[in-house]
């Protein structure tokens, strides 16, 4: 298969421009692994049809799953079947560029807390706020509020690590100094307990659990816990990283591979036209990375130490943008297209639900 340099424009994606970045990094570009470890997946299946840019998804314990529109503001029970019934519409949520209803997080203690977690841009900021959802919704409460909002980069990725603690994605909004502020919620990974509190190990005993971020859309771990999460570049490098606690992953002075003191080297990096990464899961032995302007799903394999392969396109330019990527309770993979939010061409079915299962 040809050679896959990894490299994304934050224009790309985001359509946007900011700051540039001080150093114009490089690609890495992983070999093969001995082992070879890229089983294609199963066939795809489309599983609903017509929504309207379904951001985030996220499964109830008897395999139905939740999943918020961006826009629209509405959440969504889908059964495996393809039955979809609106729980309702989330209040107060401001859904102007990038902002809206984005990630969602069913609580890991769902049977006996009957919580659900959701990201949403407000008039004033991004929040994380917590509802009860026992077959209705119940009020929204803020538990995290005051990450900055802006036109675009406002991250949203919401989901439960091994530990139990609620990881945040945040994006940088365009202004990459916030990123390497410690004292800012903007361009960074942050770890809370269930009411939003700052989870304790925590590096800097705050809600920060790594920084130098310019707009993470993906989280997945592996087996051996190990979290990985996807993120756009500016002008050249998108990238896959290992996050370790209290890392600085270097935006804005380093954009992809930049081998510089102080600053985590991610995985490997993409050219932005071949992805734009954004929803991130863990099956069968790989990552599998949702790509909006590449219009691909990206298996990476992983080495039993967590070493990344080279990653290998599938489905390229079947399904138009992809933007979430969740393995589901029955091992099989579920994505969202996002072709009605400005960027891509919609078809006539679109916003899907595809669903490709295991192998």
């Amino acid at each position: 298969m040809r050679k896959h340099l990894i490299v994304l424009t934050a224009l790309v994606l985001a359509g946007c421009s900011s700051s540039p970045a001080k150093d114009t990094g490089g690609a890495r570009t992983p070999p093969p692994l001995p082992s070879g470890g890229t089983a294609a997946p199963g066939a795809p299946r489309v599983l609903v049809t017509g929504l309207k840019i379904p951001w985030a998804i996220s499964f109830l314990p008897g395999g139905d799953a939740i999943v918020t529109e961006r826009d629209s503001a509405r959440l969504l029970r889908v059964t495996p079947s393809g039955a979809v019934t609106v729980i309702g519409t989330v209040p107060g949520v401001d859904a102007a560029g990038e902002g809206g209803l984005l990630g969602v997080a069913v609580s890991p203690g769902y049977a006996q807390d009957h919580q659900i977690f959701l990201y949403h841009t407000s008039a004033t900021d991004n929040r994380v706020v917590r509802a009860t959802y026992d077959g209705r919704l119940g009020t929204p409460r803020p538990i995290v509020t005051g990450i900055p909002k802006g036109e675009i980069h406002n991250g949203g990725r919401l989901a439960f690590g091994p530990d139990r603690m609620l990881y945040i994605t945040t994006g940088e909004t365009g202004e990459g100094g916030k990123a390497q502020d410690k004292n800012s919620l903007a361009g960074k990974i942050l770890r809370v307990t269930p009411d939003g509190r700052p989870a304790p190990g925590n590096p800097f005993g705050t809600r920060v659990w790594t920084y130098g971020h310019r707009n993470v859309q993906g989280l997945a771990w592996d087996p051996k816990g190990r979290l990985y999460a996807t993120e756009f570049g500016q002008d050249r490098f998108d990238e896959i990283n290992l996050i370790q606690k209290g890392r600085d992953y270097g935006w804005p002075a380093v954009e992809g591979f930049g081998n510089r003191k102080g600053f985590t080297n991610p995985l490997l990096t993409w050219k932005t036209s071949e992805a734009s990464p954004s929803g991130l899961a863990y099956a069968n032995g790989s990552l599998w990375a949702a790509a909006l302007r590449g219009e691909r799903l990206w298996q990476i394999p992983l080495s039993a130490s967590g070493a990344a392969g080279r990653p290998v396109a599938r489905f390229t330019g079947a399904y138009g943008r992809l933007r979430a990527a969740v393995r589901a309770p029955d091992g099989s993979l579920w994505l969202t297209t996002s072709n009605r939010d400005g960027r891509g061409t919609p078809a006539k079915t679109d916003d899907r639900i595809i669903t490709v299962p295991p192998r």
